[in-house]
């Protein structure tokens, strides 16, 4: 088996490295001061200004667009190479978005919309998004369904040559980007299973009947909002993909944000560790360093395992999806479980080993360890997903094997 990275993806990983440590790293203490006061100041995490100039840096450095198609202005290198710059990317606190953990435009939208985008729809929607100049959000979470899509009451009903929409959406990310599109999941036929009652439409912010509701803190910075759904009508044009066929693209595109966030936990795994070893030997008690102590020492092994054993996991989810597989529903669930839990673990141990400092804001890792606990949820609970993959196995009645099964072509 060929374990070997690409030379040119190497270089990208580099380059980011060096871009991390250069531009990202010294905003960090803005950001944790102006975190601070999030819940009584909403906006950005960081000045508009540092943000555009990121922006800027990262498309002239060719961090933008790595596995957009290259007809549309991408470099089309696939999720490995993605995988790879993300890694280094997560290991700042400051990212390229006030909202988000990922490079532009965001991986799973891209690959859903590239899937499912008509002739006009790519021109109105996905090559502006593919350059930047309009962002997208998912809008599928209601206040009554979660992981449970089954359990959506949004509703599009045809009239005439028309769609209204009636429904409330919850914790939609980017509703204060004025140039963002919601892809909004509506049931279309509620008497159908789960994989023909769902349809998604594209649609504007500041299309009429559309209203932002209010804000909602949480722990950590990733501000969403309600969004109301109040007679939204729309053409066909509007519909993503095909009528009642919106469920299994949608999975695939839940299965592109969990490998994502996976990298974005193996990346600030790695450089917690960094920091526990760094205070290990700087740190003397009762006359020793803590590099001596037998309990430090098998924190760092145990933190070192845990995340050699994700990441490979999470390259080969990243590998499967750049060899045409498009169901990572195991892959998915499996990488988004075990690398939220695994830096849960690390940035325990990273608080522990940092005594007082370790829970203060000046570090960053209590900061961490509030996102990660987010990130247990957001895409799917850890219960979820672990029901998700046993219920899957069961129902086939055969083990799984990931080398020589598809599960596309079973």
């Amino acid at each position: 088996m060929d374990f070997s990275i690409p030379e040119e993806y190497m270089m990208l990983k580099e380059s980011m490295r060096e871009f991390v440590k250069r531009e990202m790293m010294p905003l960090e203490k803005g950001l944790l001061e102006r975190e601070l006061s999030l819940w009584t100041a909403p906006g950005p995490l960081i000045p508009e200004e540092d943000h555009q100039n990121l922006l800027k840096k990262a498309k002239a450095l060719g961090f933008w667009g790595l596995e957009v198609p290259e007809e549309f202005g991408g470099q089309g290198l696939g999720m490995l190479a993605k995988t790879l710059v993300t890694e280094e990317f997560a290991k700042s606190l400051v990212g390229f978005s006030n909202h988000g953990f990922t490079l532009p435009p965001d991986a799973p939208n891209l690959y859903y919309l590239n899937e499912c985008c008509g002739e006009r729809q790519r021109e109105k929607y996905f090559v502006p998004y593919c350059n930047g100049e309009v962002d997208s959000a998912m809008a599928c979470t209601e206040p009554g369904a979660g992981s449970d899509v089954s359990a959506l009451k949004t509703k599009a009903v045809k009239k005439g040559d028309k769609w209204v929409i009636n429904g409330t959406k919850t914790f939609i990310s980017k509703c204060d980007y004025p140039s963002v599109f919601f892809i909004v999941i509506a049931v279309t036929d509620p008497s159908a299973s789960a994989k023909d009652r769902f349809t998604a439409f594209l649609i504007d912010r500041e299309h009429p009947g559309v209203r932002i509701g209010k804000e909602i803190p949480v722990i950590g910075a990733m501000p969403t909002w309600d969004l109301i759904l109040d007679e939204v009508e729309v053409d066909d044009d509007a519909i993503l993909g095909e009528v009642g066929k919106a469920f299994i693209p949608l999975q695939n595109r839940f299965g592109v944000r969990r490998i994502e966030l996976a990298a974005n936990c193996t990346g600030m795994a790695e450089r917690l560790i960094q920091m526990m070893i760094d205070q290990a030997n700087n740190r003397i008690t009762f006359g020793k360093p803590l590099a001596e102590r037998g309990t430090i020492q098998d924190w760092i092994a145990d933190s070192t395992m845990e995340l050699e054993s994700v990441r490979w996991m999470v390259y080969y989810a990243a590998w499967k999806s750049d060899q045409g597989h498009k169901d990572l529903r195991i892959e998915g669930a499996s990488v988004k479980v075990a690398a939220t839990e695994m830096l849960t673990r690390i940035a325990d141990r990273a608080i522990q080993i940092h005594g007082g400092v370790g829970v203060s804001h000046e570090l960053g890792i209590e900061y961490v360890a509030r996102m990660v606990r987010i990130w247990r949820i957001l895409e799917g609970p850890s219960e979820v997903h672990r029901w998700s993959i046993a219920r899957q196995l069961l129902k086939e009645k055969k083990h799984y094997n990931p080398l020589f099964v598809s599960q596309d072509e079973e």
